[in-house]
């Protein structure tokens, strides 16, 4: 008489392990990034007794459903993160991003691509692949140590480069990502295939995917305040419009082959130029920013429940590439690239340090997945799954506070309590 559907279990487990997930860190701090690990924890522990689960949720199997949440949850954090930089401040300000984008995070790759490569067995194509699917940052788990939401300032130039250098190099990566797969698919790099590689996947799509996000952002622009002026679509106070500029931004930027998360960031970073100072982008930022957090939360319960089938796979060599990435190879490459830059001694230290790894990994595993063979698919993911688990224990728990400290600045918003509630409630009514 009673049956036990695998899509109840699977709605029942999600929502009870994201209640307990951000309940418990409330008895300790009120910062939700702290519940990220435990996001994946409790995932873990919810979906154990249920063998069935994990094997339909299996990312080397099912790799589809992985890439599309994925997807969604990268580009609406993306369009997010435009919308917070209140101010485009000058080329010194840009520069510590610049240098990470093009200095630490092709170092990154390459470091990571040599270490698995020699150090854990990997092919030349997986090591690389790995480099690339490891190489961006996250935007929705760096929540906390990001600038402001939009007309809330807090743009210090630690907030300001971690919060632009993850809205850019999720897109930024996906070069590299191509060439793993051209590697895979080839068995071999070749000087034609190279230079296919760097005309297409390098040039025309990033150049395509800036110009589309621009012209998509002034658009939206346009239609929400602009046209018709006397009634403007800002005045319906709807933060859905939000989903659908990022849906029109990357849809169409992905039609004429360009990088859709580029074109995301870049259209909400030109949005935002619109009527600058009008409420209705802290609207759009809410929204946004509401539902990057439940695709997130979903995701890392997910990851969570798929631990047991990556378990096995996941060897000495794994665990080292992760705990080298985090505490090794990015703080080196990140330091060594912001020389000479705006950002001095701590500064400069917690902007290397805090890199943080998150849901652009799972989304570019689970794309060359669908799109080629892996030879080393489930290591691949075991050691995905791996960094994340950590970068989630390490930044998670200690991001905010050192950014803080930094800065002066303490950061408010959905993943940070009010310092006064009681002026908080009074503010908000």
């Amino acid at each position: 008489m009673f049956g036990f559907e695998t899509y109840h279990i699977g709605l029942a487990g999600v929502g009870f392990a994201i209640l307990i997930a951000f309940w418990l860190p409330r008895f300790l701090s009120g910062r939700e990034p702290a519940a990220s690990a435990l996001l994946i924890l409790v995932g873990f522990l919810a979906f154990l007794p249920f063998p069935g689960m994990r094997e339909a949720l299996n990312p080397v199997e099912e790799p589809r459903g992985w890439e599309i949440m994925a997807e969604i949850c990268v580009i609406v954090g993306l369009f997010g993160t435009g919308l917070r930089i209140d101010r485009l401040i000058d080329r010194k300000q840009w520069a510590p991003t610049v240098r990470l984008l093009l200095i630490a995070m092709p170092l990154c790759i390459a470091a990571l691509a040599l270490f698995g490569w020699f150090a854990a067995g990997m092919t030349f194509a997986g090591a690389l692949l790995l480099g690339a699917v490891l190489a961006p940052t996250d935007p929705v788990l760096a929540a906390d140590v990001a600038v402001g939401p939009p007309l809330e300032g807090g743009e210090h130039p630690v907030r300001f480069t971690l919060t632009t250098e993850a809205g850019l190099n999720d897109g930024l990566a996906f070069p590299f990502v191509h060439l793993g797969i051209l590697v895979a698919s080839a068995g071999m790099i070749s000087w034609d295939l190279a230079g296919e590689w760097a005309l297409r996947d390098v040039l025309y799509r990033v150049v395509v995917g800036g110009l589309s996000g621009a012209a998509v952002g002034w658009l939206l622009g346009k239609l929400l305040f602009d046209w018709p002026r006397e009634n403007a679509l800002a005045r319906t106070e709807s933060g859905v419009i939000a989903f659908a500029g990022v849906l029109l931004a990357y849809g169409a930027t992905e039609l004429v082959e360009g990088y859709g998360f580029i074109a995301a960031f870049v259209a909400g970073l030109t949005l935002r130029r619109s009527e600058s100072s009008h409420d209705f982008h802290k609207r759009l930022h809410d929204f946004s920013e509401s539902l990057e957090h439940a695709l997130t939360a979903i995701l890392l319960v997910g990851l969570g429940a798929v631990l047991p089938v990556l378990w096995p796979h996941f060897t000495p060599a794994n665990a080292m590439i992760a705990a080298v990435l985090i505490l090794v190879i990015r703080p080196a490459a990140a330091w060594l690239s912001l020389v000479g830059t705006v950002l001095h001694g701590r500064e400069r230290a917690v902007v290397a340090f805090y890199g943080v790894r998150g849901i652009g990994s799972i989304y570019y595993l689970a794309y060359a997945g669908h799109h080629v063979k892996l030879t080393n698919e489930y290591e691949l993911w075991a050691t995905i799954a791996g960094t994340i688990l950590l970068s989630t224990l390490v930044h998670g728990l200690t991001a905010g506070i050192a950014v803080e400290s930094v800065t002066g600045e303490q950061q408010t918003g959905p993943t940070v309590p009010p310092s006064n509630p009681v002026e908080s409630a009074e503010s908000s009514r």
